[in-house]
């Protein structure tokens, strides 16, 4: 297994290692997902965006969405094709999975999304660390952006963003209304908005 020791050239860190370990930083170690880690990212989706156990985090969508964020039928293609076009990543510490995303190769773009950080380890720099590798392994693959979507209603998320970053495009797509695999609304007024960075 190859570990990337804090401090050590970046630009020494392979692309893929296998399936699993690509770095170690501030004791987290960033892996790709594979099939047997789709209900772990599943439930660390939903407890980061869903429910009441939600609110001992920041990033909570309680007040905006109710049902479920994401279930193993959406996860389980992201992780089963080649890690070079789609990649779920893990940040874990020993064995506990705390943080996730998706990161997806669209050719001129990687599209960022599935982003989740454990509600108990908000606030600890976690989910910065985690968008950091996976900008890094966008760039690895060549692409000169990142593209997201972000709830419009979530300011606080889209500051935090654009403190690292990322700008708002004015460019806004509808919420999927009537279709509970995205949660059922408790408002009327959701969309999402693009949100870029050039690598």
């Amino acid at each position: 297994m190859y570990e990337h020791k804090q401090g050590a050239n970046r630009e020494d860190l392979p692309l893929v290692i296998a399936r699993y370990c690509v770095s170690v930083t501030d004791e987290l170690i960033f892996r790709t997902a594979a099939l047997t880690d789709v209900d772990r990212i599943v439930g660390l989706v939903q407890s980061a965006y869903r429910g009441d156990a939600s609110r001992a985090g920041w990033t909570t969508e309680a007040d905006l969405l109710d049902g479920q964020r994401t279930d193993a039928r959406e996860v389980a293609p992201l992780v089963s094709g080649d890690p070079d076009v789609s990649r779920v990543m893990l940040a874990c510490r020993s064995d506990a999975a705390l943080a996730c995303c998706h990161l997806e190769n669209r050719g001129d773009h990687a599209y960022f999304g599935m982003f989740a950080v454990s509600p108990d380890a908000q606030s600890g720099g976690i989910g910065r660390a985690l968008l950091a590798e996976a900008e890094r392994v966008a760039a690895a693959w060549g692409r000169p952006e990142i593209r997201m979507t972000v709830i419009t209603a979530r300011g606080d998320l889209i500051a935090w963003y654009e403190r690292r970053g990322y700008h708002r495009t004015g460019v806004i797509s509808p919420f999927p209304y009537g279709d509970e695999r995205f949660g059922v609304p408790r408002r009327d007024d959701l969309a999402f908005e693009e949100l870029r960075k050039s690598l």
